[in-house]
C-alpha cells in the first residue's frame, strides 16, 4: 500500500453498476480499487441514470444525474462543490451524457472549482463538429486527462492538440486472477474434457460474433471437442431498440452452419466472482471486433492479463496489447483467418502456454491495485496543479445569472388531439373537434415537433409513434398526379380539395426537410426524401412568399444530409432571389418589408433570408433578413416591453390602423424561431433575450397578462382577445407551443453547455 495521500474526497462521475454497461463496471471498479488503496480517502459515486427510476445503487453513490435533464447536472456540481470534493474523476463517453454529442457534461464541469481527472474511453479520430467542439471544451476543463494506451495519447495530441504535459497513460485495470490450468475451472460449466474458445461482454452487432460462428466448422473439422463460449447480454439499448434480434440472429446462424451442439451463449450480466471462472476456463479467448476506432477494451484486458491466448482483430486497443507476438491478429470480417489461427494455437501447445505465459506477466502491471496507485499520482498532480490553474469560483447565482426556467414539456395535449389517421385541427376546450377533420399544415407542423422532441429525447417511444402518425399523413396527403399536397381531410378519411393551399404544400415541404435532415430514423429519412424530391419543383410555381419561405427553411434542412443536391441548391437560389426582389420592390425606409401588410406567421420570411444568406454566404441577403427582423421586433414590442403580435382581426396594412388582438399563437412562435436563428447566426445575446421576451407572451407577459399555455392540459389556448383568452385549445395554437418550447430548450441546452461568445455589435434587434 502507497503512502496515504493528503487527498480526502475523491467524486467518481460516469455510469456505475448496476447499470449494465463496461462504464459502469469500470467506473465501480476503479473507485473500489483506489479506496482499498488508500482507506484515508473518501470515495463516493455520482452516476448518470438512462432509466426514468435510476437504479439500486449501493450506499457509496452519493448524487444521481438525469441523462437527459440538464440542470441536474447543474445541480450536480453544486453537490460537488459544497462538499468540498477535493478531485473529480470523469469518466468519458460520448453515449453516456445527455445533450448533442454528450454536451451536458460541460454545463457540469464549467461550474466545478476543484481539480478534474478525466479518463477517456474514446478518443475519435474523424470527429463531427460537435464532438470536437465537446473534445475541445472537455480538454479545456480537464486538469489531468487519462487515457489508457498510446495510440489514444498521440491521438489526444495530434487531433486534440491536447498539451502532452497533461496526459497520464494508465492502462485499463483488471482483477488479479491467479495463473491456472483452465482444466481447473471447465467441470462447473460442463465443458470438462473440451477446448473453450470463450468472448465476453455485452453482445452488439460491432462484436462480430458471426465471423467466429462461420469460423466453427472448419475449427471442428481438426478439433471436434471444441466448444465456443458466448457470455453477455444483449446490450441494454439494443434491446430497447431491436429486442433480441441479434442473437437470435446469432443462434440462426449456428443452426445453419451446424455447430449449434458446440455453441454456448449464457444471456445473461455475470459478477465479477464468476466472471473469473470463466475466463478461467478457457484455452483461447477472442474479439472478433468490427470497428477499429476501438480505443480501449476492457474485456481485452481481463483476458489478456489472466493469462490467455487471445486472437483479435487488429482494432486499436488491440493492435495494440497483442503487438511483438503477445497474441495473434486477424484481419477484419475473416472467417477463414480466424479459423487458421484458432486452429494454429490449438496444434502449437508449446506457442500457446508461451503466449499465455508472456501476457500474465504483463498483465501484472494492469491489476486493479496497481492502476489506482497510478490514478491516484495523477490525483496528486491535478491537485499541485490546480492550484495555480485559473479555475471560475464557485458563486451563487442571482436570477439574471441562473438559467432560464422552462416550463415542462407535456405531450398530454398533442396526444389527446391526434388519433390513428393525424392531429385534428381544432378542439372545443379540450376536446378534438372531430366536425372540422384534419389539415396537413398543422401534421406538418407536428412532424417537425417530433423531430425536435427526438433530439431532446422526450419520451422517446411515444414520439416516434406519434411521429410514425405525421409522417404517414403527410405520405398520404401528397398526389403523385399533381405534385401537390392536400389540406383538408374530413373526419371520415375524405380529401376536401383537389388541391391544398400553396402554404401548406411550404409547411409541408419544410416537414420533409427536417425529417431528412434532423430525424434520426432511419424510416423517417429516406420516406421523407422521396417525397420531398418529387414536391420540390411544384414551388417554383408557388406565388405566395410565405410558401417560399417555407420551402427554404425545408430547403436548408434538406441540405444538412444531403448537400450534394443540385435541385435543392439551384430552388434555394430561386426563392432567396424571389423574396430579395419581392423587398426591394415593396420596401421603404418607414417599411422595410415584403408586402404592404403585416399580416400573418410574419417573421418567417426574414427568418428564411437570415438562414439562406448564412447558409450560401451571401451577406446582402444575410442583411436583409437581419434588418427585416429588427423592425418587425419594433412594431411588435409593446410600450411595456412586452412582445404584442400583429393582432388578426385587421392585421396591420401599411398607413392603415394596426390590429392588436386577436393576438395568435403562430405569431409568438414565428418570432421566436427567428429570433434564436438570428442569434445563432450573429451570437449577439440580444436576439437571445428577445426570443425570451417572446416565448414569455404564452405564459401572461402579455397585454392582458393572461396565460395562453395551460401545465393542466399541455396545450395552449388559441387566441388573446381584447377581453379575454379564447378557450379551445386547437392543433396549431398547441403546436405553436410545443414547438416554442422545444426550440427554446434546445438554445438553453447550447448555451448552457457551450457559454456562447458575448455579444457583438452591430446587430442590435
Amino acid at each position: 500500500m502507497e503512502a496515504a495521500s493528503d487527498i480526502r474526497k475523491i467524486a467518481f462521475l460516469g455510469d456505475y453498476l448496476p447499470r449494465k454497461c463496461g462504464i459502469a463496471t469500470f467506473t465501480s471498479d476503479v473507485l473500489s480499487a483506489v479506496a482499498a488503496e488508500h482507506p484515508e480517502s473518501q470515495c463516493f459515486a455520482v452516476p448518470v441514470n438512462d432509466i426514468p427510476g435510476g437504479y439500486e445503487y449501493p450506499d457509496v453513490v452519493r448524487f444521481e444525474i438525469e441523462e437527459q435533464d440538464l440542470p441536474s447536472y447543474q445541480r450536480a456540481a453544486d453537490f460537488l462543490n459544497i462538499g468540498n470534493a477535493d478531485i473529480v474523476c470523469v469518466q468519458h463517453e460520448f453515449g453516456i451524457y445527455g445533450g448533442l454529442a454528450g454536451g451536458h457534461l460541460l454545463a457540469l464541469l464549467r461550474e466545478l472549482r476543484m481539480p478534474v481527472v478525466t479518463t477517456l474511453h474514446t478518443v475519435l479520430r474523424e470527429p463531427n463538429a460537435e464532438q470536437r467542439r465537446v473534445m475541445q471544451e472537455l480538454i479545456a476543463r480537464s486538469t489531468r486527462l487519462v487515457v489508457m494506451t498510446e495510440r489514444g495519447e498521440q491521438m489526444l495530441q495530434e487531433i486534440y492538440q491536447a498539451p502532452a504535459a497533461r496526459i497520464d497513460l494508465i492502462p485499463h485495470g483488471i482483477p488479479d486472477m491467479p495463473f491456472t490450468d483452465p482444466n481447473y475451472y471447465k467441470d462447473q460449466f460442463g465443458v470438462e474434457g473440451r477446448l473453450v474458445l470463450l468472448t465476453f461482454g455485452l453482445l452488439s452487432p460491432n462484436k462480430g460474433v458471426e465471423y467466429a460462428l462461420n469460423a466453427l466448422p472448419e475449427i471442428l473439422a481438426e478439433f471436434p471437442n471444441v466448444v465456443y463460449i458466448v457470455l453477455g447480454a444483449t446490450h441494454p439499448n439494443l434491446v430497447r431498440e431491436q429486442g433480441e434480434f441479434y442473437r437470435l440472429t446469432l443462434d440462426r446462424l449456428a443452426k445453419k452452419n451446424k455447430v449449434q451442439k458446440h455453441v454456448i451463449f449464457y444471456n445473461r450480466f455475470v459478477e465479477l466472482d464468476e466472471l473469473k471462472e470463466f475466463i478461467g476456463a478457457a484455452d483461447l479467448y477472442l474479439t472478433p471486433y468490427l470497428n477499429e476506432a476501438q480505443i480501449t477494451s476492457g474485456t481485452l484486458a481481463y483476458a489478456f492479463g489472466a493469462g490467455k491466448a487471445v486472437i483479435s482483430t487488429p482494432y486499436w486497443h488491440a493492435a495494440e496489447l497483442l503487438a511483438d507476438g503477445r497474441g495473434v491478429l486477424v484481419p477484419f470480417r475473416d472467417a477463414k483467418a480466424i479459423a487458421r489461427e484458432v486452429i494454429g494455437l490449438l496444434r502449437d501447445e508449446t506457442r500457446r502456454h508461451a503466449m499465455r505465459k508472456n501476457a500474465y506477466k504483463l498483465g501484472r502491471e494492469m491489476v486493479w491495485s496497481h492502476t489506482a496507485r497510478l490514478y491516484m499520482r495523477s490525483f496528486e498532480r491535478a491537485r499541485i496543479e490546480g492550484a495555480v490553474w485559473s479555475r471560475k469560483s464557485f458563486a451563487v447565482k442571482t436570477l439574471d445569472q441562473a438559467p432560464r426556467e422552462l416550463p415542462d414539456l407535456r405531450l398530454d395535449h398533442l396526444s389527446r388531439m391526434t388519433d390513428s389517421t393525424g392531429m385534428f385541427q381544432h378542439a372545443i376546450f379540450t376536446v378534438p373537434n372531430f366536425s372540422e377533420g384534419y389539415c396537413t399544415d398543422d401534421n406538418a407542423r407536428a412532424f417537425m415537433l417530433a423531430v425536435l422532441l427526438d433530439e431532446l429525447e422526450e419520451e422517446p417511444d411515444k414520439v416516434r409513434t406519434l411521429a410514425t402518425t405525421y409522417a404517414a399523413f403527410l405520405h398520404h396527403a401528397f398526389d403523385p398526379a399533381t405534385k401537390r399536397f392536400h389540406n383538408h381531410l374530413s373526419f371520415d378519411r375524405r380529401w376536401l380539395d383537389v388541391q391544398g393551399s400553396e402554404d401548406s404544400h411550404g409547411r409541408a415541404l419544410w416537414a420533409l426537410g427536417v425529417g431528412v435532415g434532423r430525424s434520426p430514423h432511419r424510416s423517417f429519412q429516406v420516406m421523407s426524401g422521396q417525397i420531398f424530391a418529387q414536391a420540390l419543383p411544384a414551388v417554383a410555381e408557388l406565388r405566395s412568399p410565405r410558401a417560399w419561405a417555407f420551402s427554404l427553411l425545408g430547403i436548408h434542412e434538406y441540405l444538412q444530409r444531403l448537400n450534394g443536391d443540385r435541385s435543392a441548391h439551384q430552388m434555394r437560389e430561386l426563392l432567396t432571389t424571389r423574396l430579395m426582389e419581392l423587398f426591394g420592390r415593396t420596401a421603404q425606409p418607414d417599411w422595410p418589408w415584403f408586402e404592404d401588410v403585416l399580416s400573418y406567421d410574419n417573421a418567417k420570411l426574414a427568418h428564411a433570408l437570415i438562414l439562406s444568406g448564412r447558409a450560401t454566404g451571401q451577406a446582402p441577403v444575410f442583411e436583409r433578413g437581419l434588418q427585416a427582423l429588427r423592425w418587425l421586433v419594433d412594431v411588435q414590442t409593446a410600450e411595456s416591453g412586452d412582445f404584442r403580435t400583429i393582432g388578426s382581426n385587421g392585421f396591420y396594412p401599411r398607413g392603415g390602423t394596426r390590429a392588436n388582438f386577436d393576438q395568435q399563437p403562430i405569431e409568438a412562435h414565428s418570432m421566436v424561431s427567428a429570433c434564436l436563428e438570428a442569434y445563432r447566426a450573429t451570437s449577439d445575446a440580444r436576439w437571445y433575450e428577445q426570443a425570451q421576451r417572446t416565448f414569455d407572451w404564452f405564459l401572461g407577459w402579455n397585454d392582458l397578462g393572461l396565460e395562453l399555455y395551460s401545465p393542466t392540459t399541455g396545450g395552449c389556448r388559441d387566441a388573446l382577445h381584447v377581453d379575454r383568452v379564447n378557450q379551445n385549445q386547437g392543433a396549431e395554437s398547441t403546436l405553436a407551443f410545443l414547438l416554442s418550447l422545444a426550440e427554446m430548450q434546445l438554445m438553453q441546452n447550447a448555451v448552457t453547455v457551450f457559454n456562447p461568445s458575448p455579444s457583438q455589435p452591430g446587430s442590435t434587434p
